[in-house]
């Protein structure tokens, strides 16, 4: 199977910033759409930061200019620059992947989520 793990997480001051990684294992044969998400208790999961397979990306309105999402196909890892961090963007971070991977001899493709990572933002 395949799974990916988020690292880099923690406990920052307001201003500072953290890196995010993602890395992804298994019997990958390509890792195409990549999304970072965040959630804090009691509200929805929400996308934060994407990139697809060619490095287009996309960001949500409340990170624009603050956190840089890119990707090392090479070593199936991506990861979120997060700079000028404010307390509101506190959340448990999770890495979304849409993978193509071999299970036995089957190609299979499924969408994988990490088990995420908390950035606590300080004021």
């Amino acid at each position: 199977q395949v799974q990916l793990v988020e690292s880099g997480g923690g406990l920052v001051q307001a201003g500072g910033s953290l890196r995010l990684s993602c890395v992804a294992s298994g019997s990958i044969v390509s890792i195409d759409d990549v999304a970072w998400y965040r959630q804090v208790p009691g509200k929805q999961r929400e996308l934060v930061a994407g990139i697809t397979s060619i490095g287009r990306n996309n960001y949500a309105d409340s990170v624009k200019g603050r956190f840089t999402i890119s990707r090392d196909n090479a070593k199936n890892t991506v990861y979120l620059q997060m700079n000028s961090l404010k307390p509101e963007d506190t959340a448990v971070y999770y890495c979304n992947a849409d993978i193509a991977y071999y299970s036995g001899v089957k190609l299979r493709r499924n969408d994988v989520w990490g088990q995420g990572t908390q950035v606590t933002v300080s004021s």
